[in-house]
């Protein structure tokens, strides 16, 4: 049983897959980046001094995912990154795109028309329903996964996913914004990159995601080759994205990714463990329990108490929750990750709680303490269910 108390003189952020706090070494590289003036394009010896930096954070970033230095290609962050991949591979190429059905909203609003890859309970992809929609295609797809999702924290299936796509000559797009920042060398991302299953494929980052400045990215290729850009502007990124890199948020990104590395990640993930006991006996059910997750991340199902309604409970104790993906910030709907896994009323009725790299054990444990009674005065009030399992 968790005890403890949370400290009432600050807020306890519990939102990382929202935002990671800022890591001190990327803060002292974007700080070292901003007192550069030159612009990384401009000849002169300022300029110069501001492309070796540029570039150095562009060789860090691509090298720990196995990429050459020139297949990095820097953006304002995950959602561009996504954008440019479906416009380069998809619809200048015209490809058609498969996309799974719990796919963050970077990727479903950008291709409305796409085909839906099934997801099972866990919220597993589907390999055989994408193996038969991949045998029915006239031209090979564009296929696009979450290498873990953002609500749920459940990795996809990647290096059977690679495999299909390999074999039915598909174009394979992985969004790795949540997974990036959070390997720890046995997860299913790092395995997949290990064992070269995606080295054919491209991937998005976000610099946020990894304890980086917000507004930075990358799309990863899988080698050094022309893709057409969405911002042509003055050539930039040898004329794949336009417009001035923003050399202090790429070099602050290089910077959070490599001491993301260093993170003990099993440490948090016994911390999300106790936690969900904790939760499981007020009376909560964790989504994607059974299938591999990130290590830091809870979707938990209140049954009968709204979303909504457990939020601003927990907000008013000081803590800060979500209810799924940050980019539906100021409303409060059903989750469609929860709802392709098969789960109706209680797509409204989950809160996702995500630890961040610097978590003090303490808050989590004040959370759970602070979970446990506001789960017993909705019981008191006779609006949460217990679950029958």
């Amino acid at each position: 049983m968790i005890q403890g108390t949370a400290s009432r003189n600050r807020p306890v952020y519990l939102d990382a897959n929202a935002t990671e706090p800022l890591r001190p070494a990327a803060r002292e590289a974007i700080l070292a980046g901003l007192e550069q003036t030159g612009n990384p394009a401009s000849v002169h010896a300022a300029g110069r001094t501001a492309r070796i930096m540029l570039e150095e954070a562009r060789r860090q970033i691509a090298t720990a995912f196995g990429r050459e230095a020139d297949s990095c290609v820097f953006t304002s962050g995950g959602t561009e990154a996504d954008t440019l991949a479906l416009h380069g591979f998809a619809r200048v190429e015209g490809r058609p795109v498969l996309m799974g059905a719990t796919e963050h909203d970077a990727i479903r609003k950008a291709a409305p028309d796409a085909g839906i890859i099934p997801v099972d309970g866990q919220g597993v992809i589907d390999c055989a329903a994408l193996e038969d929609m991949l045998a029915t295609q006239t031209v090979p797809p564009l296929v696009c996964i979450m290498a873990a999702n953002n609500e749920t924290g459940v990795y996809a299936p990647l290096r059977e996913v690679a495999a299909l796509c390999r074999h039915h000559g598909a174009f394979l797009h992985v969004d790795a914004v949540q997974a990036a920042g959070r390997m720890w060398k046995q997860d299913a991302f790092s395995l997949a990159l290990k064992d070269g299953s995606l080295a054919g494929a491209s991937l998005a980052l976000s610099a946020h995601k990894m304890g980086g400045p917000k507004g930075a990215g990358a799309l990863l290729l899988p080698e050094d080759r022309p893709l057409p850009p969405l911002l042509p502007g003055g050539g930039q990124e040898r004329g794949r994205r336009g417009g001035t890199p923003a050399l202090a948020s790429h070099m602050g990104m290089a910077a959070a990714l490599e001491e993301s590395r260093k993170q003990d990640w099993k440490l948090l993930e016994a911390l999300r463990d106790e936690l969900e006991t904790v939760m499981i006996q007020a009376g909560a059910i964790i989504m994607g329990r059974d299938g591999a997750r990130l290590p830091n991340t809870v979707s938990a199902v209140l049954p009968g108490v709204a979303a909504q309604m457990q939020l601003m409970a927990l907000d008013i104790e000081g803590y800060c929750v979500s209810a799924g993906s940050a980019c539906s910030s100021g409303k409060v709907s059903r989750s469609h990750v929860l709802e392709a896994m098969g789960q109706e009323e209680a797509a409204g009725q989950a809160i996702r709680v995500s630890l961040p790299w610097n978590v003090a054990a303490e808050d989590v444990k004040a959370f759970g303490q602070a979970y446990m009674l506001m789960a017993q005065r909705f019981a008191e009030r006779g609006v949460l269910k217990r679950a029958s399992s």
